[in-house]
């Protein structure tokens, strides 16, 4: 009788250890255990980081000023700004003009900011809106504030109206274009079940469109609040009698370096904090979103 000897069994095919694995294969639980563990993203948010860069600047002016390294009649020293704060506080030409200069920012950015958001909520829900409202947008987007102002004075004077349509109209481009963009981004499975469940154009707009749009406006409105303030140092020193730019305007007619670099910092704070401010409303209002930054 022949013996028919059965074929070896295989051998089972080499896998990649797993988690439970690992503890089996002691060289590779290192090496595989770190690749796991090892983080990809920013990591957690660094409490009051928005202040962190700044505050380096100001460590390195104070120490490059003690060391005299940084010559005053380039720019003075912190302890003298500091001075020179307290005396245009006291006289009460500081607060005037801060006053004065945010009345008109915040006028022109809200008006901007409306604009640049009811513009781009046509734009993006219209091709008819579009093909109106797009070329425009981008024609003022590519022409300087600068060139814009003989212009607009010989339209509208040298008062604040003038100085309001300047700022409004630079402030409406960062919020329309990202808007416009994030909006166009929204998913058209979205917009086929709002058709399936029978929205009306209003509901759309407020319940899918706007949610959409928002993380785009965020940006849109980060930028405006920067701008709004770049276009308020232009706009204040034409025929100006109160403001920032009208204060480092005679400044520099006199020769007070110390009153320029004040009027700087001044815009430097107020950009800084709209900033934070715009931040935490974005974070509060998108607190239902899982991204890489938040």
């Amino acid at each position: 009788m022949t013996t028919v000897q059965a074929a070896p069994a295989p051998a089972p095919a080499t896998a990649a250890p797993d988690a439970a694995g690992l503890t089996e294969y002691p060289h590779l639980e290192h090496r595989y255990g770190a690749q796991r563990r090892r983080r990809l993203g920013p990591g957690r948010a660094i409490p009051a980081a928005l202040a962190i860069g700044p505050l380096l600047l100001l460590a390195v002016w104070i120490v490059t000023s003690q060391l005299g390294i940084l010559d005053p009649r380039t720019l003075p020293p912190p302890l003298d700004i500091l001075r020179t704060v307290g005396e245009m506080w006291s006289d009460g030409r500081l607060p005037t003009n801060i006053l004065a200069s945010l009345k008109l920012a915040s006028i022109s950015l809200v008006i901007g900011v409306s604009l640049g958001l009811a513009l781009s909520l046509i734009s993006g829900l219209s091709r008819i809106g579009e093909a109106i409202i797009d070329g425009p947008i981008q024609v003022k987007r590519a022409v300087p504030t600068l060139a814009i102002i003989p212009l607009a004075i010989i339209w509208f004077g040298i008062g604040d109206t003038m100085k309001i349509i300047i700022i409004a109209t630079s402030v409406l481009i960062p919020v329309y274009i990202n808007t416009t963009a994030q909006l166009k981004g929204v998913d058209l499975r979205h917009v086929e079940l709002a058709e399936t469940v029978g929205l009306s154009r209003s509901q759309f707009i407020r319940k899918v469109a706007i949610p959409g749009a928002l993380p785009g406006f965020f940006t849109g409105l980060r930028l405006a609040v920067t701008i709004s303030w770049t276009a308020l140092v232009v706009v204040e020193q034409v025929n100006a009698t109160s403001g920032i730019g009208y204060l480092m305007t005679q400044a520099r007619l006199y020769g007070q370096l110390d009153v320029v670099v004040v009027g700087l910092l001044v815009y430097a704070v107020f950009g800084l904090t709209g900033d934070y401010v715009v931040r935490a409303i974005e974070r509060r209002a998108l607190s239902w979103r899982r991204a890489l930054g938040t």
